[in-house]
């Protein structure tokens, strides 16, 4: 290979192939990397040329690899990791040199905790560009696979990819929301022995599939009246008195509009919960983490645990961070 060559083959080329690979779109590809197509396209026919060979067919939509971009894509898959590796750890020593974070959570934290929390990485981190992404935990974590998002602070998977990294941070148990007006014992609401229907997550939900294997367990099947991915809304429906539901402290410590109307009681019989991680790429900086994680609890035991606590001390031993 001459000197030239060595030049073209550069690392934002092949960074950029490995994400196109990745989407099968230029447009997605650019979405993600923030460049304009016709950038990403001239380093892909830079690095075509630079090899001698197509890596795409580019006369299919979605780009398809060609067998010969399939076996580079291999081969060049673990050096990129291993360079993203070595640069992370290599700006460990000082946040302040950090010059781009993907950061994606779901929206159980988005009302006092993650915009405390951006202004604080922002300060700490002058020099950094950064990017926010609120969605469902599993959303957060198939970005976090396709390394869309460096960071995610999500409940933990049961069944998470295996390269990705977690720090659990918090335990939030399963309670049970009924309206305060209501004076039927929490066993028999459970057991639909009473006239309020049982309002539901969304089945495509994380927290939903958990809370079904629950009653599963214990035998219960309850009609489905109302199915909703928002813990707001389900806050208002039970409020206004249209049935009740189960949910988590965190989730019920946002509804603070709510609160007033509503009586949060344990979960009759055996408890079970749901645990919130920090869940990282390999290759995302230690310090970025440790710094993430140190600010996360604060906020957390400042707005939801401490309050919840002195309100409902029964919570004081099941929903709390986990050193």
């Amino acid at each position: 290979m001459t000197k030239a060559e060595r030049k073209d083959l550069s690392l934002k080329g092949l960074e950029l192939f490995q994400a196109v690979a990745r989407n099968g779109s230029l447009l997605e590809a650019a979405e993600e990397t923030g460049l304009s197509t016709s950038t990403i396209s001239h380093h892909l026919r830079a690095l075509e040329a630079s090899l001698g060979i197509e890596l795409f067919n580019h006369k299919r939509r979605p780009m398809v690899l060609t067998p010969k971009g399939q076996a580079f894509l291999r081969n060049i898959d673990n050096a990129l990791h291993s360079i993203r590796k070595a640069k992370a750890e290599a700006a460990a020593g000082d946040i302040t040199d950090a010059s781009y974070l993907r950061l994606g959570t779901i929206e159980d934290l988005d009302s006092d905790i993650i915009p405390d929390l951006a202004v604080h990485l922002s300060s700490s981190m002058p020099r950094c560009d950064f990017l926010y992404i609120t969605d469902f935990s599993h959303t957060v974590l198939e970005m976090l696979h396709n390394r869309q998002l460096d960071l995610g602070i999500t409940s933990t998977p049961a069944d998470r990819p295996h390269e990705l990294v977690d720090r659990p941070f918090l335990r939030d148990p399963f309670v049970m929301v009924a309206p305060n007006s209501t004076e039927h014992h929490t066993s028999d609401i459970l057991a639909g022995k009473t006239d309020l229907p049982f309002l539901r997550f969304s089945k495509n939900l994380m927290v939903a599939r958990q809370i079904e294997s629950q009653l599963n367990r214990l035998g219960l099947s309850l009609p489905n009246r109302f199915e909703c991915g928002n813990n707001q809304t389900l806050m208002a429906m039970v409020a206004s008195g249209a049935g009740w539901t189960i949910t988590t402290p965190l989730m019920f410590s946002r509804a603070k509009r709510f609160q007033d109307q509503l009586k949060l009681s344990k979960f009759p019989g055996k408890s079970f919960s749901r645990t919130l991680s920090i869940v990282t790429t390999p290759d995302c900086a230690h310090s970025i983490v440790d710094l993430v994680d140190y600010k996360l609890r604060e906020l957390v035991s400042r707005h939801a645990i401490s309050p919840l606590h002195r309100a409902t001390s029964w919570l004081s031993d099941s929903f709390k961070l986990i050193s």
